[in-house]
């Protein structure tokens, strides 16, 4: 058998619980595959009296990152401590070690991303991350090497699954944002805080990762126009579902000529597309190529095991040593690298639902209507119903599909009528795609 490739991994918590796991109880399978053995050298945690793996020798735990960066049998460190100021100094440290780098830390790369690669290029090491996007979902592979012969029209996907297990529950139970929010965080679906899940602040970090593997092109996270889930009102589920769509939490980018359009939004989907009937905790992304066409791919996007398998199959990539290759050939993320012109989001045309409180007496939707008209909104339909339930106090919901119109005049009318006397604001509105 060829010399084992030294494993060291860098935090064990749930997912590296399941890469030890896989290490240690699949090594005959692994080792078939890999061409040689994948050998877990050391594992480096906080505490070393907290509970582990069983199988997991105790010998191997340490909480001296040091030991791994001095250590000659370790050719790979596994960065799985989430976070960013201390993994960013732990993949600097063991780059400049000479070791090979696996992440599933989204963030750092989205942040970090060109002082990290450069930093692998300049010590001829590698950084694989396939597990840092859609977990099980092979998207990274799929976009760097399957889908290399296309020139990338567009992205779409549902890359959170907690937004997408609420939104589900939301949907299909008829629970509220809170009760959905508090079945997600009991079945393991959803963080203690899930901020960074439902502002949409972690697809955003996904979505500039694909972006940079789609187009070449490194978007700061900061410059992703981004909108959660949080205030998404049963009522708004209710409605769309009406109406015949599904609201979805979409991370989407697109070519609009020079120029790159993105965004995250929960967005209304016809409910027989395919990213509207992805359900609970997985992840989809759409995919549109000028040579493939429409391509999609599926799978769940978070928990142990399935992130567990992305970071093992970039592990044996790189024993193979295509990772190295693909590294190399690709000129992901540098330093060098200028952001790309992006398309203003006010420019950007679509369709929109809208949804408005107002007083329940005459001339209401006369006022409506022409504060949409003098902002060039054009009316598809219009739900107001009857039944008592709906109405409030003398108020009642008025729902408005529009036709397609330019972002930054709808949000203008939408200003305007919330400062009607007889309008009670905030309305709600997303962007609806047919």
């Amino acid at each position: 058998m060829n010399t084992p490739l030294g494993i060291a991994l860098i935090g064990c918590g749930t997912v590296g619980g399941g890469v030890a796991r896989l290490l240690l109880e699949q090594s005959e399978r692994l080792a078939a595959r890999a061409g040689r053995p994948l050998a877990l050298r050391r594992v480096v945690v906080r505490d070393t009296e907290k509970p582990r793996p069983a199988a997991l020798p105790r010998a191997l735990l340490t909480t001296d990152l040091q030991q791994v960066l001095n250590d000659p049998s370790v050719q790979v460190g596994v960065e799985l401590v989430g976070g960013v100021d201390w993994a960013k100094q732990a993949v600097l440290s063991l780059l400049e070690a000479g070791k090979d780098v696996v992440t599933a830390n989204k963030a750092l790369l989205a942040q970090h991303g060109a002082e990290v690669f450069d930093a692998a290029r300049r010590h001829g090491r590698a950084v694989a991350f396939e597990a840092s996007v859609a977990g099980g979902v092979p998207i990274v592979a799929a976009l760097a090497q399957c889908l290399a012969a296309n020139e990338i029209q567009s992205l779409q996907g549902i890359l959170n699954g907690t937004c997408n297990f609420i939104l589900t529950s939301m949907t299909e139970k008829g629970q509220t944002y809170a009760d959905a929010l508090a079945e997600a965080q009991r079945r393991g679906y959803a963080e203690a805080d899930p901020t960074l899940d439902v502002n949409g602040t972690d697809a955003a970090h996904k979505l500039a990762i694909l972006v940079q593997l789609a187009f070449g092109l490194a978007v700061p996270v900061d410059a992703i126009e981004r909108r959660g889930i949080a205030d998404i009102d049963a009522l708004d589920i209710r409605f769309a579902g009406e109406l015949g769509y599904t609201i979805k939490l979409l991370a989407e980018t697109w070519r609009m000529g020079d120029k790159l359009a993105l965004h995250v939004s929960p967005v209304l989907l016809r409910k027989q597309a395919p990213l509207a009937m992805v359900r609970g905790a997985y992840n989809a992304i759409h995919v549109v190529g000028d040579a493939v066409g429409d391509a999609l791919f599926a799978g769940r996007g978070a928990g142990q095991m399935p992130t567990a398998s992305a970071v093992v199959a970039d592990l044996i990539d790189l024993a193979v040593g295509r990772a190295q290759k693909t590294f190399e050939t690709l000129k992901l993320w540098s330093a060098r690298t200028q952001a790309p012109p992006l398309f203003p989001s006010a420019s950007v045309r679509t369709r929109f639902y809208l949804r408005l409180f107002v007083e329940d007496r005459p001339g209401v939707l006369a006022d409506v209507t022409r504060v949409l008209a003098n902002h060039h909104i054009s009316i598809a339909s219009v739900i107001q119903h009857e039944a008592p339930e709906d109405h409030e106090g003398g108020r009642v919901h008025l729902v408005i599909m529009s036709h397609t119109a330019l972002t930054g005049d709808f949000r203008a009318a939408v200003a305007e009528l919330d400062r009607l006397q007889r309008v009670v604001p905030p309305s709600v509105y997303f962007p609806v795609e047919d």
